[in-house]
C-alpha cells in the first residue's frame, strides 16, 4: 500500500510544530495578516528564533507573504496567501474534531 501523496504533502507542512497554529492564527487576524511582534506577543510559547524560522518555512511553501514597508520605521507584516487561506479553511473540521475528542482520554 502506498501513502497518498496529497496527504503526505499536507503533513509535510502541518506535521511540523507551529505551522498549523501560525496558519490558524493569521486566519483569524484582520486582513489575514500580523506583525512579527504581534505574533510573538500572542503566541508567547514560541521563541523569536523559532517564529522567524517557521514564518520563512511557510513563505517557502507559498502559504505566507512577507511585506516590508519602505517608511520609517520599517514595518514587516506577514500575510496569508490565497493558498494559505484555503489551508486555514481546511483546518476548521480538524478543530471541530479536536473540540469533540480532546478531553476524551482525560475522563
Amino acid at each position: 500500500m502506498q501513502v497518498c501523496p496529497h496527504l503526505q504533502y499536507a503533513f509535510q507542512i502541518l506535521g511540523k510544530k507551529w505551522n498549523g497554529m501560525l496558519v490558524h492564527y493569521l486566519s483569524i487576524q484582520p486582513n489575514y495578516s500580523a506583525h512579527f511582534s504581534q505574533m510573538k506577543r500572542d503566541l508567547s510559547e514560541i521563541t523569536a528564533r523559532a517564529l522567524s524560522m517557521k514564518l520563512q518555512e511557510l513563505i517557502e511553501f507559498g502559504l505566507l507573504e512577507k511585506h516590508v514597508s519602505s517608511g520609517t520605521p520599517i514595518v514587516i507584516t506577514y500575510c496569508l496567501t490565497e493558498k494559505g487561506i484555503e489551508l486555514s479553511h481546511s483546518l476548521a473540521p480538524i478543530q471541530q474534531w479536536a473540540a469533540k475528542y480532546n478531553n476524551e482520554g482525560m475522563e
